[in-house]
């Protein structure tokens, strides 16, 4: 009897084909000229804000009215209108991510967002690939640039000192919203105060001379970092171990560093220890009282200019001698057309939708880099859409 070959893999779901409909939610302080982008690439596009009203004046301030048409949100008004194949972009609180997947996937539409997945969302991509619909999550400044940034830089380290050398490997990425011309709170918000007191209540876990650690209040981990002959504050945020499976680092390099954290202008520890005595005594309540407060004394004006400072590094020492090292840094101020952080987080969103529009994402969970061959893509896109950054190496 003739041999019969062997099945291969099962196909996997089929991706809702793109409708080419695109509705972007919220118009907050990170929404920027990603939408205008978006406007470009899309056969349609909806700005659903607080009221019609509302996201019509944030139309005519990005000077896309009539190319965008405003709604008035309520996750009900959007289901509504939502069609299969539909691109929903949420510039929401990271909590409301969960109705608006539940949507998505009910209505066999695709979701985007920049925000870290969270428990709630990882419980939907199941349901969201058997439906055919692309999770994108992770697609900003940080996360998101600072994941291009890694994958890049390890594929480049891979190519030198090989991937089945015994390496010792250091990795920092730190990233940081700060006012482009100091002030005495050594901070400008760039999003809502009480997210950065949730973070900064947060413990943090990062790898730190070859260990595990854990960090209950990460500010008490800052130390200085030198960038380019300035010096910054830093420390530890949220979970970057996971990040160690998530980068591909090969099982031979053996981390001895590895964090993600947070960047602030140096004196930012001292100006804030008020805030700090807060956390430590404070419940639910004062804290949100605490972050009320800070948003008055501190609110974000039409004059303020701010500034976002990223830089990711790598070092790999191999056991016979070889060495590599590498590091991109992206500085970059805001100016009277859009602030530095909308412009970074809103553009690398608009490049990940671009590529839901393309239908070049599979359906399920993707975040802005999970391949060298993404990294190298996005970041020629990003560096030609006026996100500047630099890299450097040494072998």
């Amino acid at each position: 009897m003739p041999e019969t070959a062997a099945p291969g893999p099962a196909p996997g779901p089929a991706l809702v084909p793109p409708s080419g409909t695109v509705h972007w939610i919220g118009a907050g302080l990170s929404t920027g000229s990603g939408l205008a982008a978006l406007c470009g690439a899309a056969d349609r596009v909806r700005l659903w804000h607080r009221t019609e009203e509302r996201a019509g004046r944030a139309l005519a301030a990005r000077g896309l009215t009539g190319r965008a048409e405003p709604r008035a949100y309520t996750l009900e008004a959007l289901t509504a209108e939502l069609a299969p194949g539909d691109v929903v972009v949420s510039m929401l609180p990271a909590p409301e991510h969960t109705g608006l997947l539940a949507a998505c996937v009910a209505g066999r539409a695709h979701f985007a967002c920049s925000s870290y997945v969270s428990d709630a969302v990882l419980d939907q991509v199941p349901a969201a690939t058997a439906a055919g619909v692309v999770v994108l999550t992770e697609a900003g400044l940080d996360p998101g640039i600072d994941h291009l940034f890694a994958h890049d830089l390890i594929a480049r380290a891979r190519a030198e000192i090989g991937a089945d050398t015994a390496a010792e490997v250091s990795l920092t990425s730190y990233c940081g919203g700060v006012p482009a011309v100091p002030n005495d709170f050594r901070y400008r918000f760039s999003w809502a105060p009480a997210g950065v007191l949730g973070a900064l209540r947060s413990p943090a876990r990062y790898i730190e001379a070859g260990a595990e650690t854990t960090a209950p209040r990460p500010w008490e981990a800052t130390r200085p970092h030198e960038v380019d002959g300035e010096t910054f504050e830093v420390y530890p945020n949220r979970d970057s171990v996971p990040f160690v499976g998530q980068y591909g680092l090969p099982p031979a390099w053996k981390p001895q560093t590895f964090v993600r954290g947070t960047l602030r202008l140096a004196g930012w520890s001292e100006a804030w220890q008020p805030v700090f005595t807060q956390l430590v005594g404070g419940d639910d309540r004062s804290i949100a009282d605490l972050a009320r407060d800070l948003a008055a004394r501190y609110p974000t004006t039409d004059a303020d200019r701010d500034r976002v400072v990223l830089a990711v590094t790598l070092e790999v020492r191999g056991g016979s001698g070889s060495r590599w090292s590498g590091r991109y840094l992206l500085d970059l101020e805001g100016d009277t057309q859009e602030s530095a952080m909308a412009h970074c987080v809103s553009r690398t969103l608009a490049v990940g939708v671009g590529a839901i529009l393309r239908a070049t994402l599979p359906p399920g969970l993707n975040r802005a880099a999970e391949t060298p061959e993404r990294s190298e893509e996005w970041l020629t896109q990003l560096a030609g859409e006026g996100i500047e950054f630099t890299l450097r190496t040494d072998a």
